[in-house]
């Protein structure tokens, strides 16, 4: 057996689970993931205490929640970085169908918390977001189809998985979330292209993409106000958006200093979709670049480390995972500058919000498990299980 995975690795016999895990682990991406989570609570210290006196409520009281919910998320992404690949392809597709249920479901169970999309269930103490949690193990249930599409005589997985993206971004649209639908179009067509995709079929789905576009334009008021006011040359300052370009622009290289922003007492949604507005007016373009750069990381140390896996699975899902926690990111940070439309969307890791978090400690935990130290088969095997013979 050669051990070419990432530099060898020697499995000890008898070794520790948890003495094996240590040291498989990307340790790199853990300490990226933690600056993040730490710089989500500074900035959460900021932007969540007007919120919290407009509801009443004590002023760090969305901290301290932010800090249980992030306490979960690493809790859920220790275990799952534990497991192995088998074990979460299995969780994956099982969590996929029970999302799914959740996801259609919302119609008739959901609620809209008076935001104009059905898209959370209420659970008293808290909401929950099926989307959330369906879009990681979306990617793993497209991989395993495609990946098994590779062997002989397997399932039409390529095929498969295209139905079921229709579905998904059907249901995803009809709440409406077009953000949602299309980060899981982006992720779902990294996964297609890494698999082998021709290029004309990519064409063809983009250019789907555009036609399913002008179409949610001319029948839905709320995608067509957002794509307007994107496309205006001028910027409403009443606006989120307009506070938040002026909050960028105000905070300069260096910041207004910490808890000197006014942007926080002013934005509903400082403490989620426009927490980046609230890091550049205190921080300054420092801070933002910082959390660009942990972003950057984590995308560049994934991708890296998959370019020598070997087994198809493993290469699919992680690309695929590592894709979408990248494009959320980069949608979150660049409808605050106005380089997309408005969409809400929160930036993982950073944002305030349960379910969010907790899924995204999932997705890394699932990424962080794919990307382990592991010894590798010979080529000569690595061909023949894929039928070249």
């Amino acid at each position: 057996m050669t051990e070419i995975a990432h530099g060898a690795v020697v499995v000890l016999p008898g070794e520790a689970i948890i003495s094996r895990w240590w040291r498989t682990l990307d340790k790199g991406v853990v300490g990226a993931l933690v600056l993040l989570f730490a710089v989500g609570l500074l900035l959460g210290f900021a932007a969540s205490v007007p919120l919290a006196e407009r509801n009443g409520l004590p002023a760090f009281y969305y901290v301290y929640r932010q800090a249980i919910f992030g306490a979960m998320a690493f809790v859920v992404m220790i275990v799952v970085s534990m497991m192995s690949p088998h074990m979460v392809r299995r969780l994956g597709v099982i969590g996929f169908f029970l999302a799914a249920i959740a996801l259609m479901m919302l119609p008739i169970l959901g609620t809209d918390f008076g935001k104009g999309a059905t898209r959370w269930y209420s659970l008293g103490f808290a909401s929950f977001q099926p989307s959330e949690f369906l879009k990681p193990v979306f990617i793993i249930m497209t991989a395993w189809l495609m990946a098994s599409a590779a062997e002989p005589n397997g399932p039409p997985g390529k095929t498969i998985s295209f139905v079921i993206l229709g579905i998904v971004v059907a249901f995803l649209a009809l709440q409406p979330d077009f953000g949602q639908a299309m980060l899981t179009i982006v992720a779902w067509s990294a996964v297609y292209f890494v698999a082998g995709a021709p290029i004309v079929l990519l064409t063809a789905v983009v250019a789907a993409v555009g036609l399913v576009g002008l179409a949610a334009y001319n029948n839905s008021e709320h995608f067509a106000r957002r794509i307007d006011g994107f496309l205006s040359p001028d910027v409403d300052p009443r606006t989120q958006m307009g506070y938040a370009i002026d909050a960028i622009r105000e905070g300069g290289f260096f910041g207004t200093g910490v808890n000197e922003g006014r942007v926080k007492w002013i934005l509903p949604d400082a403490h989620t979709d426009f927490i980046i507005a609230v890091a550049a007016e205190e921080y300054g373009l420092i801070m933002v670049l910082f959390i660009v750069a942990l972003f950057a990381f984590i995308t560049a140390r994934c991708l890296l480390r998959l370019c020598v896996e070997r087994d198809p699975f493993i290469r699919l899902a992680g690309t695929g995972l590592t894709v979408l926690l990248a494009s959320q990111a980069f949608i979150n940070l660049g409808v605050a500058v106005r380089l997309l439309p408005a969409k809400g969307m929160t930036l993982p890791f950073v944002s305030y919000g349960g379910s969010s978090l907790i899924a995204m400690g999932l997705l890394m935990g699932m990424l962080l498990c794919f990307t382990r130290t592991r010894p590798q088969a010979e080529i000569a095997d690595h061909l023949l299980s894929n039928g070249y013979r």
